[in-house]
Order: structure tokens, then C-alpha cells, then sequence
């Protein structure tokens, strides 16, 4: 069962695996280099994860061509967006608020990897997918 706790343990996984890879390579590089080696650690850690995915944009029930590319989904529940920008700007969290909530998710990730300290400037959000899932 699907649970806040679970969902929560995950989101503590992920995000050692960003410090793993902030660790290793530092700031500075392009976000591209920091999706692949993330990718990499959550899957050496056995972590399920697909990347790029296309998501339909559902307007009023109608598919109207529109589609959303996350650009990490873990284990189908969580996505995580990835940035390495010198600003972290409010649509940033906007953006990924709209990807849960279109994507139908419980909780997202915003990663900054052009920091000193990835997790000072990391953003977790949830939705009521989140809200309405058991504590433990």
C-alpha cells in the first residue's frame, strides 16, 4: 500500500542521490549531466525510474495535443525536476505544481544542482493526491 511515509522514505532516497552526485561532480555543469548521473545513482540503488516522459495535457476531459516532458518520474509517484540555474526563480515551483497535479502525482522534487548546497535551495511539494494517502 501506497502510503505518506513510503512516499516520504522515497523522497529521502532521492535526495541523497543528488547530494551523491552534487558530491561528486559540484556546481557549475549543464542540467543534462546532472539528469544522467542521477538517474544512474537511483537505479545502482534499485530505485525505479523513467525519464522524459510525455505527459497529456488534459483540458475540460479532451486531450488536446498538448503534452508535458518530466523529466524524472520515480517509481511512478514522485517526479522530479531538475534545474542548474545561478536563480531560482518562483516558476520554477509553479511549473512543477502544475506537473503533479496534471500528472496526477502525489509529491515532486525541484533540484537546483548549480548551488553549494543543493538541499538549501531544494523544493518538495505535494498535492491532495499526498493529502489524501494514509500516514503510514
Amino acid at each position: 500500500m501506497i502510503t505518506q511515509k513510503f512516499i516520504n522514505d522515497l523522497s529521502f532516497k532521492t535526495v541523497g542521490c543528488a547530494i551523491e552526485v552534487h558530491k561528486h561532480l559540484g556546481p557549475g555543469l549543464l542540467e543534462s549531466v546532472y539528469h544522467n548521473c542521477l538517474v544512474d545513482e537511483l537505479e545502482s540503488r534499485g530505485i525505479r525510474v523513467k525519464t522524459q516522459i510525455h505527459v497529456p495535457v488534459l483540458y475540460k476531459g479532451k486531450d488536446l495535443g498538448g503534452r508535458l516532458k518530466l523529466d524524472i518520474l520515480i517509481e511512478d509517484l514522485m517526479i522530479v525536476e531538475l534545474k542548474a540555474v545561478e536563480t531560482m526563480i518562483p516558476l520554477y515551483k509553479t511549473q512543477l505544481l502544475s506537473y503533479l497535479k496534471l500528472a496526477g502525482k502525489p509529491k515532486g522534487l525541484l533540484i537546483n544542482f548549480h548551488a553549494e548546497n543543493i538541499v538549501s535551495q531544494m523544493v518538495p511539494l505535494v498535492t491532495e493526491e499526498f493529502a489524501v494517502l494514509p500516514k503510514e
